[in-house]
């Protein structure tokens, strides 16, 4: 962790953190590591929901809470206050990024409807993460990624071909939703830049599962027949898949037919890219079971180790299958600074997750540890001109 870094590439950009959960907060740390002002804003006395999703923790906090937490502020704000309507009103008068994922109409009802904004805050991006979005039939419903990974089908396109739907082990549509909301942010603010305004931005969670379907949908549009499983195989694609091995398994991803003669001649199977069987992509995907077998059948044969040091010196694309720990531990991803460290407030030096991209001029560093409830609450107030006897009395009230 760097506390006194460099400027980030968004330095100045002060974003009100409204959300809860992971697709908003991941949103908003993205924006942190690339050098936003952060304000997460939480509901005095109980937070954020996934402070209490756990174990394990770390001391008091949730592992899960400080995966999605880092490089911002932390105050508490109680919304259901005319006081902290105020505040927030405020806040959001200098700010250039608010992000909520309230249910439909919960900002309207605080008082910032469009009217609002209009004559307040003019210039400020405000996002909106809903689970169906604003309109159609389920609109205003709340969302919840597993239900949503059910509902847009991603469910049933993953698992073994004769198993059940099964969801990803990540909450991926949350996390695709929290990119979804930076890419609309940053795409607003840089049209700021020629209007001088800010505008209303949207993503949802159902949108952004049935957008995932991404290849799947198109095949189904361009032939009407229905998506299956494949486990671990790809629709389109063949061989591509994971193979058993003498001792494990490994992934193979052979991306066209010269990579599969390549293939072909690394395992000692030149004949593999003559058999007319397997000589064009479309020809092994509709001998998928032989071509699949036949590799299984020689991967048998020795060790992973064996298979990835042949095929790797020949330049094909395969892969170990990791453990989290594997992962977590590669020489790989300690040399990218993908498990990193924060001076937290109460549990001093804490491992966190890293950050995943990089910028030449403007480097993303992390800046914060992520913040004990109400960390900030003072500063943030006092900056906003509040006295301490101003602010002691707004923590009498209940409003923070």
């Amino acid at each position: 962790m760097t506390e006194q870094a460099l400027p980030g590439a968004l330095d100045g950009l002060r974003v009100v953190d409204l959300t809860r959960v992971l697709a908003g907060p991941f949103c908003a740390m993205l924006l942190g590591d690339m050098g936003a002002d952060i304000i997460k804003v939480e509901q005095p006395g109980r937070g954020d929901d996934t402070r209490a999703w756990g174990p394990p923790f770390v001391g008091e906090e949730s592992a899960y809470f400080l995966g999605a937490n880092r490089n911002k502020r932390g105050m508490t704000l109680n919304l259901k206050h005319a006081a902290g309507q105020e505040i927030l009103g405020e806040m959001l008068r200098s700010a250039d990024v608010v992000i909520d994922n309230f249910k439909l109409g919960t900002m309207a009802k605080f008082g910032f409807d469009d009217d609002w904004y209009d004559a307040n805050a003019p210039q400020i991006v405000r996002c909106s993460i809903l689970g169906y979005g604003s309109t159609g039939p389920r609109a205003g419903l709340p969302g919840y990624d597993f239900l949503l990974q059910a509902e847009s089908g991603l469910m049933n396109i993953t698992g073994e071909a004769d198993g059940d739907p099964m969801k990803l082990g990540v909450a991926i549509v949350d996390l695709c939703t929290g990119l979804y909301a930076l890419s609309t942010i940053m795409a607003a603010v840089n049209a700021r830049h020629r209007t001088g305004l800010g505008q209303a931005v949207e993503v949802s969670l159902y949108d952004t599962g049935v957008s995932l379907l991404a290849n799947v949908a198109a095949n189904f549009l361009a032939s009407g027949q229905a998506a299956g499983r494949y486990g671990n195989g790809h629709p389109n694609i063949v061989p591509y898949n994971a193979y058993p091995t003498g001792d494990g398994m490994i992934a193979l991803s052979v991306g066209n037919d010269m990579q599969f003669a390549n293939f072909s001649q690394a395992v000692d199977h030149p004949e593999w890219a003559e058999d007319v069987r397997f000589t064009r992509n479309r020809d092994r995907v509709e001998n998928r079971g032989a071509c699949d077998g036949m590799i299984a059948d020689l991967f048998r044969t020795n060790t992973t180790e064996f298979w990835l040091d042949k095929l790797l010196a020949a330049k094909v694309s395969c892969a170990p299958i990791n453990t989290v720990e594997q992962a977590l531990t590669a020489a790989h991803t300690v040399a990218r600074g993908l498990v990193t460290t924060a001076n937290h407030t109460t549990e001093g030096e804490i491992r966190i997750p890293g950050i995943p991209f990089r910028f030449s001029r403007d480097p993303a560093t992390i800046r914060r540890a992520p913040p004990i409830l109400g960390e900030h609450t003072d500063a943030v107030l006092g900056e906003l001109g509040k006295s301490p006897d101003e602010i002691a009395a707004l923590r009498d009230a209940g409003t923070i």
